[in-house]
């Protein structure tokens, strides 16, 4: 009667000991798949930042064309109204009326101003745009850093749990083994008997 109940309470163990090791496991694919999730969804965001970047660039881009086209034909411009000025200097040159050389130099003077201030508004936006890609740069560098910080913690907690679930794995086997043992001993002993 004794050893039937230890019999029995040997099996009930076992069934206890095979439902944890169930638990555990399912615990353990259950942390894979959400560490799988939270690694997709990283990529996912480190995708969409170097998207947004992609997009402020080429707004920033498409600025510096526009006025580097609006610069060039400012240019083309001012250089045809100095070759017509060059044309008319030489012209009252011959004629020697130095009031018309005084007003054609004055004319070429303003001339060049404008194209110096295009010049110097055309640096200032690219100086702009050089800075608002430099911080964003910054920016998604500190974001990415977050994210492989975060990454990098979730991989430590997922070794820690495989870790100790191997342990308990192996904790359960020898236990498993031990009563298997004794269910062996205790059988050999009714049989003797």
């Amino acid at each position: 009667m004794k050893m039937s109940c230890t019999i029995e309470k040997a099996l009930a163990d076992a069934k206890a000991l095979v439902e944890r090791l169930r638990e555990h496991d399912n615990a353990a694919e259950a942390l894979i798949e959400q560490t799988t999730a939270l690694n997709k969804r990283v990529e996912a965001m480190k995708q969409y930042f170097c998207m947004q970047v992609l997009k402020q660039f080429l707004i920033v881009l498409v600025e510096l064309r526009t006025s580097l086209e609006e610069h060039q034909s400012a240019l083309e411009l001012i250089m045809s109204k100095y070759r017509e000025q060059m044309f008319r200097l030489l012209m009252a040159s011959k004629k020697d009326d130095p009031g018309i050389i005084t007003k054609l130099k004055e004319q070429h003077s303003k001339d060049l101003q404008v194209h110096v201030d295009q010049i110097t508004e055309m640096a200032a936006v690219m100086r702009r745009a050089i800075e608002i890609d430099e911080q964003q740069g910054c920016k998604e560098q500190e974001r990415i850093f977050q994210l492989e910080q975060e990454n990098n913690g979730l991989r430590e907690i997922l070794q820690i749990t495989r870790e100790s679930f191997l342990n308990l794995k192996k904790e359960d086997v020898s236990e498993s083994t031990s009563l298997s043992a004794l269910v062996t001993s205790s059988d050999l002993s009714l049989r003797k008997s």
